[in-house]
């Protein structure tokens, strides 16, 4: 039924936008009239695929990779539901958002430390699940290709203009909403938002060794402005650092990362990096026909960069807000007040934490040894 829902909507949809069903599509138009164009494949554009097109819209997802999931980018840690649930009390329905496969998750663990210059840990207790993050992606992948959506992978954005998408192979796509979900220089945030995002430089590394049952975030001049972590997995660990290059004094993250990893015994089989946005979810993430979802809009947790799940529980909302606005005309910026609603008070209160955190460590190792003294 709701193929059936989806390909009479095309067909509207086609006819909405001025074009007669039997008639050639103009040059340079790829499969007619979509409901909804998502830029990016990853937790946030998967989400809203599957949500959107499970309310019955018709979807298209456009990643510049051609294996959705490659290159590995992150540390690859996440909350278990329970957790996620003690985080983020507002957010329904947990278990249908977050139905991550057992083939996805290398490891788990209930023990966070927070590790400053002295060595002296601070442990907590915390539920979390290290992920296999190319499976994870991928099983997102295959739910929202599952729901109905279609995947174009292998093609990059060249421009975006109105309802239209123009790709890096000379074609172009039209949807009625188009969502940019592309990450730090998503190509829709670059066309029409001017609001600036604190990015912090990453580098980690994949290490084979024997490491302990505990998650690690290492705080101080091991890296300035940012933490290093240690984060097992199933026969290795998940090593790197981020720092502010402002605090950096001119050194590279390179030297930095190669200072980290000569604290840990073991062979590295993959390397890896990239920016992630430290800065708190920008202020207004819709400019109808348009709107931004996870690191595209910021949407990482700056007291921590967690925001592999706030990018999911970002893309459920979406989604489910361009159904109801294909369908039933519901505006767009509906998604902004229920994001404001499940995670603007826990979004607000970790960018008050980075705040401080980062007048905390830039200061000198033996005044951070202090303060945690005190804590």
């Amino acid at each position: 039924t709701a193929r059936m829902l989806r390909r009479a909507r095309g067909s509207i949809s086609s006819l909405r936008f001025g074009k007669l069903l039997n008639s050639p599509l103009p040059s340079g138009f790829v499969d007619g009239e979509w409901d909804a164009v998502i830029i990016g494949g990853g937790p946030a554009g998967a989400t809203v695929a599957r949500y959107a097109a499970e309310g019955g819209a018709r979807v298209l997802v456009i990643d510049r990779r051609p294996v959705i999931g490659e290159p590995l980018q992150c540390g690859e840690l996440v909350p278990t539901n329970a957790e996620m649930a003690r985080l983020c009390p507002n957010v329904p329905n947990l278990d249908d958002l977050l139905r991550t496969p057992q083939t996805a998750i290398s490891r788990l663990t209930d023990k966070l430390c927070i590790v400053p210059p002295s060595s002296r840990a601070l442990e907590f207790e915390f539920g979390g699940q290290i992920l296999n993050r190319v499976a994870h992606d991928q099983a997102l992948e295959q739910a929202a290709r599952e729901a109905g959506a279609e995947f174009r992978l292998g093609t990059g954005v060249a421009s975006v203009d109105g309802h239209a998408v123009h790709l890096a192979d000379g074609t172009t796509v039209r949807g009625q909403v188009l969502i940019g979900a592309g990450g730090p220089h998503d190509p829709l945030r670059r066309a029409r938002w001017r609001e600036q995002s604190l990015h912090v430089a990453v580098s980690f590394v994949l290490m084979e060794g024997d490491f302990p049952d505990r998650v690690e975030l290492h705080f101080g001049s091991v890296a300035p402005g940012g933490y290093g972590w240690m984060i097992p997995k199933r026969g290795g660990a998940n090593i790197g650092l981020g720092i502010q290059p402002r605090f950096a004094r001119g050194r590279p993250l390179r030297e930095f990362l190669a200072e980290f990893l000569a604290h840990y015994d073991g062979r590295i089989t993959y390397r890896g990096g990239g920016l992630l946005p430290m800065s708190g979810a920008i202020r207004r993430f819709v400019k109808p026909p348009h709107l931004l979802v996870g690191d595209s809009a910021g949407m990482v947790f700056p007291s921590n960069g967690a925001g592999i799940v706030t990018a999911m529980v970002a893309g459920r909302i979406a989604g489910q807000v361009i159904a109801e606005h294909v369908r039933d005309g519901t505006p767009l910026v509906e998604y902004e007040r229920r994001w404001e609603a499940q995670v603007g008070r826990e979004m607000r209160a970790s960018q008050r934490a980075a705040w401080l955190g980062t007048l905390l460590f830039r200061l000198p190792d033996p005044l951070v040894n202090l303060a945690f003294s005190r804590l």
